[in-house]
């Protein structure tokens, strides 16, 4: 039996599982079991499921947005429009057979582009090139859901659980739960915050499945089941998605505003450039991205060319390394014009967190 037949056997048997007190260690395990099944999927023992000839990019810029969406929804179209980049467009399905990438210089950052082939339903289970596709949305510091404003949205539903199946969370943060294997003493669970979506014997099949005998767990969160799977797994991928409604010009007001009232989603006509801005604006807010300048003593900032770095690595040491590696040897201290100082200039070290806009000066060793 192969792993597609496996996990279809096991969804059907969990759809036929009535969900109580007699049947969690049993729905545990088999909700383990499904997610051991699909990490086979996602790294074959073969090794080669994870590229193919035309979806390997290398990557370039500060930040990687992949377009994923079905075929013909304007994936194309958009990239074109947004960096020049042509990807060839057709009106009929699959035009798009290789990743395309492109470049768009967004608030001084330079942004790489991949238009990804259409996925299809399936496409996490080896339907099609589904699993390339997925594979190189790893990659990608946020996603562009692409869809037709025309189709149903249950095509939102499908390509999420496409990329859920593949492991990677959608516009979610890492579960607060602390995991620690240990050499006896059984499984120890603590919770700070009462649990109403999880019980001991479900925690316990999902352990036992893992042959996890000895262990610590802690919920810092009121989690779920299928999260402390996430984080006994380990390979999850969390990354910030927009959901971009193409071909509003085929609408009408009234649907338009109800449209707005999708979490997370900006409606848009790629074909006459409609809303690019709102689009521009959203997809730099989820990117969290921090906008550096340099000033050289004695001269005026430089606000032509900002160095960008993200929010989580924004220190001034970072900001030195990401201009060159050598400056962080000669390194004295750092004037700071900004939001992160309480006053202007402040005279800092290289732990000091910057802000978004913030100017710096370095200041060497004699």
């Amino acid at each position: 039996m192969s792993v597609v037949e496996k996990i279809k056997e096991i969804e059907n048997e969990m759809a036929k599982t009535q969900k109580n007190k007699a049947t969690s260690y049993h729905l545990g395990q088999l909700k383990a079991k499904l997610a051991k099944l699909r990490r086979e999927l996602l790294t074959p023992s073969g090794g080669g499921g994870g590229g193919g000839v035309g979806f390997d990019v290398a990557k370039t810029g500060i930040a990687r947005i992949g377009f994923v969406g079905f075929p013909s929804v304007g994936k194309s179209t958009l990239m074109s429009k947004l960096t020049g980049t042509t990807s060839e467009v057709g009106a009929y399905e699959f035009t798009t057979l290789t990743t395309v990438p492109g470049v768009i210089q967004y608030k001084g950052a330079k942004l790489q582009i991949l238009d990804l082939p259409g996925i299809i339903e399936g496409a996490k289970d080896g339907k099609g090139r589904g699993r390339q596709v997925i594979a190189v949305a790893r990659t990608c510091s946020l996603i562009f859901i692409v869809l037709d404003v025309l189709k149903p949205m249950t095509d939102k539903r499908i390509i999420e659980k496409e990329l859920e199946g593949f492991g990677i969370r959608l516009n979610k943060k890492p579960p607060a739960i602390i995991f620690r294997k240990k050499e006896k003493g059984g499984i120890n669970m603590t919770n700070t915050v009462p649990l109403t979506k999880v019980t001991p014997e479900e925690v316990k099949a999902v352990l036992s499945e893992y042959r996890i005998h000895n262990a610590d767990v802690a919920f810092k969160e009121d989690a779920s089941i299928d999260d402390l799977i996430d984080v006994v797994e380990g390979n999850r991928i969390y990354i910030p998605a927009i959901y971009v409604l193409n071909k509003i010009d085929q609408i009408s007001i009234e649907e338009l505003d109800l449209i707005y009232k999708i979490p997370n989603a900006v409606p848009i006509c790629a074909n006459y450039e409609w809303n690019f801005d709102e689009l521009l604006e959203v997809m730099w807010q989820k990117l969290n991205l921090v906008r550096i300048y340099t000033k050289p003593k004695g001269k005026l900032p430089d606000y032509e060319q900002p160095v960008v770095l993200t929010q989580d690595k924004c220190t001034v040491e970072d900001f030195c390394n990401s201009i060159h590696k050598s400056i962080i040897d000669q390194f004295k201290c750092a004037y700071v014009w900004g939001a992160s100082v309480k006053h202007n200039p402040q005279k800092v070290g290289k732990e000091h967190v910057l802000m978004d806009e913030d100017v710096v000066q370095i200041v060497k060793k004699i």
